[in-house]
């Protein structure tokens, strides 16, 4: 058993002064200082550092680390067909799981600690997710080309696959695929009662060029087909109608923000504050490393408040508290892990230390601010998943060497891009 002492706390209700103590997997206690307290393996003095629930990287495409500052400064089309998907057709099992790992030891990191992924592979994907004890959640990707009916085989293969892997239905996006594909992925919706995600509406030109196609948005056709009928969302979402947000709103789907992606790709702006006046459900995403470039949460939290204030031309947009519980939480709903959303008694023990000793977390006049406009993954002191330390003070704990890690990426990396 664990027992963190000393600090801060976050917690649904706010920030305290509790005492967080871990039992295997799970968080067994929170709460003040006991006279019965039981033998602990190990005390951790946080000398006034902040616990938080671990970011939840809610939209993914880890491997694409390989494409890091490969394919840059060019609109999303153009980026996609001519630098991304030639380059993505040479991919391997074993080059993705090379290019997974350099992305999970970047979530660790910075704080994260589960991602919903969409890419290739899956098999390779999985393996390192579950060697390593990183928690990840699969989305399906189907592109024209693809069996959509494979989705009921990968649903019953990977949906309850351990600990540590998920998966959930969708394919790429409206514009990658056509009325067929929407039927099947409904009618398994239907058949297993499940969400339903797919990238949406992240570009003008992807939303003129559906309602050209069938008469409406994206988000729209969708829930006409029954897409919608057991929740689940979209990606980027930036050029959402108020009848799109309606649509969500009464779907229970979440919208999972990308700013930086958006705003490098010149994509455009989440409209936050109609997001929050229609009562959508948020979550927070990087996107892949060719279109970011960083997978950092910290960043993407800053973006998603400070161009809320400059789309609406009013400082006051954007909301730090709003959008930290959607990174911490909300994604993790999103993603189906319930249990890994808050610091609460038999909640998973996925817990984030933050260093509230570096000098840009000082001086402490609003600790959520703080995290929001001044934070940054070099405050990350700790990372832990299901009880298991996997990151701390700039050491990985994943059974594999780093430098390995790196080495085995860039010898991949090579053969693909060069």
């Amino acid at each position: 058993m664990i027992r963190f002492y000393n600090g801060l706390t976050l917690e649904s209700a706010g920030l305290t002064e509790n005492e967080v103590w871990v039992d295997g997997s799970a968080i067994r206690y929170v709460g003040l200082a006991r006279e019965d307290m039981p033998a602990f393996e190990r005390e951790v003095d946080l000398k006034g550092d902040l616990l938080i629930p671990g970011f939840k990287n809610a939209h993914t495409h880890s491997a694409m680390t390989f494409l890091r500052s490969a394919a840059d400064d060019l609109p999303l089309q153009e980026w996609l067909e001519k630098q991304v998907f030639p380059r993505e057709a040479k991919l391997t099992a074993e080059s993705v799981a090379a290019f997974t790992k350099v992305a999970f030891l970047e979530y660790l990191a910075g704080g994260v600690t589960a991602c919903f992924d969409m890419y290739y592979q899956p098999d390779a994907f999985v393996q390192v997710a579950k060697d390593w004890g990183f928690r990840a959640v699969m989305c399906e990707s189907l592109t024209f080309g693809d069996d959509p009916g494979r989705v009921y085989d990968r649903y019953e293969k990977y949906n309850n696959m351990g600990p540590f892997v998920g998966y959930r239905l969708g394919f790429h996006a409206e514009y990658t695929n056509g009325l067929d594909t929407f039927r099947t992925v409904a009618e398994a919706a239907h058949h297993f009662k499940a969400p339903v995600w797919c990238h949406n509406s992240e570009t003008k030109k992807e939303t003129d060029e559906c309602i050209a196609r069938h008469g409406t948005t994206p988000t729209r056709l969708f829930e006409d087909m029954g897409l919608f009928e057991y929740g689940g969302g979209g990606y980027h979402c930036v050029y959402f109608t108020p009848e799109d947000m309606d649509i969500f709103a009464r779907h229970g789907c979440y919208a999972v923000v990308n700013a930086c992606s958006n705003a490098k790709l010149a994509s455009g702006v989440f409209p936050l504050r109609l997001a929050v006046e229609k009562g959508v459900k948020l979550a927070v995403g990087t996107d892949g490393s060719a279109s970011n470039n960083a997978l950092d949460m910290f960043r993407e939290m800053y973006l998603i408040n400070v161009l809320a204030k400059l789309r609406e031309s009013d400082a006051a947009a954007g909301d730090p508290a709003l959008v930290l519980s959607a990174a911490v939480s909300g994604g993790a709903r999103a993603m189906g892990l319930s249990d890994c959303d808050s610091i609460a008694a038999g909640k998973q023990a996925d817990i984030v230390r933050i260093d509230m000793h570096k000098p840009n977390m000082r001086p402490v006049n609003n600790v959520v601010k703080n995290l929001i406009y001044s934070g940054n993954p070099s405050n990350v002191r700790m990372t832990m998943i299901a009880g298991r330390v996997l990151y701390e003070d700039g050491a990985f704990f994943v059974g594999e060497d780093v430098e390995d890690v790196y080495r085995e990426a860039e010898k991949y990396t090579r053969q693909i891009v060069d």
